[in-house]
């Protein structure tokens, strides 16, 4: 039973859509003036995972990922460098498009602009005016916050505090400080649509509301984003969306963490951050390699919780994934031996799917699932030494490949995946490569193969593992036969 945390009501709650075997999802999409930087890619990661475990737990899943494209910054940078903002639009859609190519994501079912449903937000707007909820002010509009009683729950504060401590624009013009903007009048030579109160554009709030109601309906079950979104961006949605529909506007709410650099949030205006493409960039990998790696190191953290970024856990997320890989490896070249049955295999394939199913349905919990995923590997490993028939290897495979799917893991052959110890993250300072350690004398080399040979009669996997790490930073590749024997190559 599927359970996940809802920011509005600060628990986990049981997850019932409002249709059964079906669900509707709303993710808040970039604004594109820019590059996009790592919390964005952790964004989009982490709502795609949700859609595909959905879809594992047999939901037909609408997912909606909108793109605001008219916008201050957007006009902002546009003046800066004396284009259009509709250039802007283009590069930078043409950039986060690119980027999530990289990353592995697939596109959303629906992908709205905020330009293409201004329809949509005039209407709403005449709407809210219509019923009390908002004003009109020269050319502008604003939502009066006081008419919403219920406004501040999804934040946990009451209006005073809210008005204590938030940043406001200062417009003496609104009837409360709290009050923002539904619909700008425009501005020489700034972008511009018709509307009942002149020529202007819509405000940031008004855009998600529209563009969600539209495509999913008054109500839908999950509305997502960034901390950093719920206040007020989500707050304002609510407040604007139930005042016009009369209607509970998104059932569940589910807020990823911050990525941080040194415990400090990575963000634009901190000038602390990087870009998904300055990352490939770094990373001397194919992409397909590349977006694996950053994957499974942005799923080695609960979505919920922060992420520090380093290129050191980016390295330990790719000797994670060696391990995986060197595996499937050995169970291709291992497919002509003659072994165990299908029978001996099935408990192991039964526990990764139970205990997948199981942390995956307790809030989506990823690194769970990656936990799940190493002992099975070291099942595999277990039975690989033992022997395994044909039919068994390639289910033991075809596992990894059917569950990984879900986190987008596990996809590549074997062949497609580079080992080579000498390349990785380019260093931060420079463009040389992070260089190997100084090779180790073949008598060292024997004593830790020894070693780790008594570690996995031991059942010590976890000192195992971090042999064949330890060795192949030494540049040094080992191979454990089905006879039970080991072999090293430099």
């Amino acid at each position: 039973m599927l359970k996940v945390y809802n920011t509005l009501t600060g628990q986990k709650e049981t997850f019932t859509p409002l249709e059964p075997g079906r669900v509707r999802m709303y993710a808040c999409g970039v604004t594109v003036y820019d590059e996009c930087h790592l919390g964005h890619a952790r964004s989009a990661l982490v709502f795609d995972v949700v859609r595909q475990y959905l879809r594992y737990a047999g939901y037909d899943v609408t997912y909606v990922r909108n793109f605001t494209d008219v916008d201050d910054k957007i006009i902002a940078r546009a003046a800066q460098e004396g284009v259009s903002s509709q250039t802007i639009v283009d590069r930078y859609l043409v950039a986060y498009q690119r980027d999530m190519a990289r990353l592995g994501l697939e596109p959303a079912t629906i992908e709205p602009k905020a330009t293409e449903h201004m329809g949509d937000i005039v209407g709403m707007i005449e709407t809210l005016i219509a019923k009390g909820h908002a004003y009109r002010v020269d050319g502008d509009v604003y939502y009066a916050v006081s008419s919403f009683p219920a406004y501040g729950r999804l934040s946990k504060r009451n209006l005073e505090e809210l008005q204590a401590g938030a940043r406001v624009e200062v417009d003496e013009r609104k009837r409360n400080p709290m009050d923002f903007a539904l619909w700008k009048a425009s501005k020489p030579g700034e972008p511009a649509w018709n509307s009942p109160w002149g020529q202007g554009r819509p405000g940031w709030h008004i855009e998600c509301s529209a563009m969600s109601i539209r495509h999913l309906g008054e109500s839908f079950d999950i509305h997502g984003g960034g901390m950093d979104l719920i206040f007020p961006h989500h707050e304002n949605e609510i407040a604007q969306s139930c005042a016009a529909t009369g209607k509970e506007f998104a059932r569940y709410w589910l807020h990823n963490g911050f990525v941080q650099i040194n415990q400090e949030k990575m963000s634009k205006s901190l000038g602390n951050f990087f870009t998904i493409r300055e990352v490939f960039e770094k990373w001397d990998y194919s992409d397909r390699v590349t977006g694996e790696v950053l994957r499974y190191f942005l799923l080695a953290t609960h979505y919920r919780s922060p992420l520090d970024f380093s290129d050191q856990g980016l390295l330990e997320a790719k000797r994670a994934l060696d391990g995986f890989y060197d595996l499937f490896r050995r169970l291709r070249e291992a497919e002509s031996v003659e072994g165990r049955s299908d029978g001996d295999v099935m408990p192991a394939l039964d526990r990764l799917e139970g205990g997948f199913r199981q942390v995956m349905e307790d809030d989506f919990n990823t690194p769970g699932a990656l936990a799940q995923f190493q002992s099975f590997r070291g099942d595999a490993n277990r039975l690989l030494k033992a022997g395994l028939s044909l039919s068994s290897g390639r289910k033991v495979r075809e596992a990894f490949t059917v569950t990984g799917r879900v986190l987008n893991l596990f996809q590549l052959s074997d062949d497609d995946w580079e080992f080579n110890p000498r390349r990785g993250v380019r260093s931060s300072v420079g463009d040389d490569h992070s260089p190997a350690r100084d090779p180790l004398p073949d008598q060292e080399i024997d004593r830790l193969l020894a070693e780790r040979v008594q570690a996995r009669r031991d059942k010590d996997f976890g000192r195992a593992d971090t042999i064949r790490q330890e060795l192949a930073e030494h540049g040094i590749t080992i191979e454990d036969r089905p006879d039970g024997t080991t072999r090293w190559k430099r």
